[in-house]
């Protein structure tokens, strides 16, 4: 226990001196090499975990240069225990995805040779199905396993074991941070992350599943245009980057639509937004006016829930506590608000002109916005949404002048100082 103790001190000093931490390392490394080789028995199997964790976070904060050498023989020791048998609540499991994604990170290119082997595996982790049982919830006792949450819904009990969630949602993590990393040199894996994360957008027995695979969109749509652009796409060209297109963007779409938490669906706005950069004119205008309906929905359902807010601080058993939960809510929905903001901006760029039909649609939402009875994030985004149709559509923005001046000129006079200068 204290061995695995200053593992963890260690590895914290690691990554929060970085660079500094290079003149320790000569000292440091060969123990923690040795912990990871001869920590074999079941009694160690957290001390063998720990030690990879630390020797990745000690990789990464030295750099490539310092530590390759002994990364090849880590690396080494990780193939054979990823070859091995191990038990399913086995933490070394875990901890290995994540060594390995440090490893990438810290190696960069130079990493791929391992990815045939790091992939299989990994991909095995992020395609686990939840264990699931479903009991009446009149049924005398709650499960004694620590490893299993229990939640009732009505008259039943449902049980999840976390352990297989924990491991699914690290290792959708950790396929983002492969694609992110290596970008072009992920296009082998495209398809099959793909298939196997866009599923997950709409997971909900977990939140950080359903984060990773948002995130990872994106990315993997970023690789696959690098590498049409590099010639690294094997024989592969913009066809192949629109059909993967055609199968992300909707799912994003879909999957906000459908979003329960109103952080992720900022994340998903997010994700949306660097979708339609790396797609551009490839969108039809099938998919341009399904991305419009998603963003009507959003602005609409975001409305909806601050009415509902004002109406509860309204309420006569309203506290402060209440109040500064409403400030955080309202605070996640101009964080919606602002990301509603640069994916229209995003599409104003891209298509220009040809998008002022869609605007037209969406001006009915947006000018509600510049009102003094909304917040000065919805008054900001609007202004600047306005602010890029006058840009890039230049002489055709003139008909928008006489109908949205006046809106702008009295949100121009609003006493808050971030409208003003917008």
């Amino acid at each position: 226990m204290v061995q695995e103790g200053a593992l963890t001190a260690l590895a914290s000093a690691a990554d929060s001196s970085q660079e500094h931490f290079q003149k320790y390392y000569d000292a440091v490394m060969p123990y923690l090499k040795a912990i990871l080789m001869n920590a074999t028995d079941k009694s160690s199997r957290m001390l063998r975990a720990k030690s990879m964790e630390c020797i990745s976070l000690v990789g990464m904060a030295v750099g490539k240069q310092k530590f390759r050498d002994d990364a090849k023989q880590v690396m080494e020791v990780l193939m054979s225990l990823q070859g091995s048998h191990m038990e399913a609540d086995d933490p070394i499991t875990s901890y290995m995805l994540q060594a390995w994604a440090r490893l990438c990170k810290c190696l960069g290119q130079e990493f791929l040779p391992y990815m045939s082997v790091v992939m299989p595996p990994l991909l095995q982790s992020a395609q686990l199905k939840p264990d699931v049982s479903i009991t009446s919830a009149g049924e005398d006792g709650e499960s004694d396993d620590d490893g299993v949450e229990t939640i009732t819904l009505g008259d039943k009990r449902i049980g999840i074991r976390t352990s297989l969630l924990e491991e699914k949602a690290t290792a959708c993590s950790m396929l983002c941070c492969y694609a992110d990393e290596l970008k072009e040199g992920f296009f082998p894996w495209i398809d099959q992350v793909a298939t196997t994360l866009v599923p997950l957008l709409k997971f909900y027995f977990h939140d950080e599943v359903r984060k990773a695979a948002v995130s990872a969109m994106p990315e993997l749509l970023r690789s696959a245009k690098l590498a049409v652009e590099k010639g690294q796409a094997q024989g592969r060209d913009n066809s192949y980057l629109k059909q993967l297109s055609d199968y992300i963007v909707p799912a994003l779409v879909e999957a906000m639509h459908k979003e329960p938490e109103t952080q992720i669906c900022a994340s998903i706005l997010e994700s949306l937004n660097e979708s339609i950069q790396m797609s551009g004119t490839l969108l039809d205008e099938g998919q341009v006016r399904y991305i419009v309906e998603g963003i009507k929905e959003v602005i609409t359902a975001s409305s909806n829930r601050r009415t509902e807010r004002t109406e509860r601080a309204n309420a006569e058993d309203f506290d402060s506590e209440e109040d500064e939960l409403l400030r955080e809510e309202n605070e996640q929905e101009d964080e919606i608000f602002d990301q509603v903001g640069d994916c229209l901006g995003t599409l104003v760029k891209t298509f220009k002109t040809y998008f002022l039909p869609f605007f037209d649609e969406l001006s009915v939402y947006l000018t509600p916005m510049l009102g003094k009875d909304k917040t000065s994030e919805e008054r900001r985004v609007t202004i600047c949404i306005f602010d890029d149709v006058a840009e890039h559509c230049r002489e055709a923005a003139v008909r928008y002048y006489d109908t949205y001046l006046p809106s702008l000129l009295e949100a121009c006079a609003s006493e808050n100082p971030d409208v003003r200068q917008v």
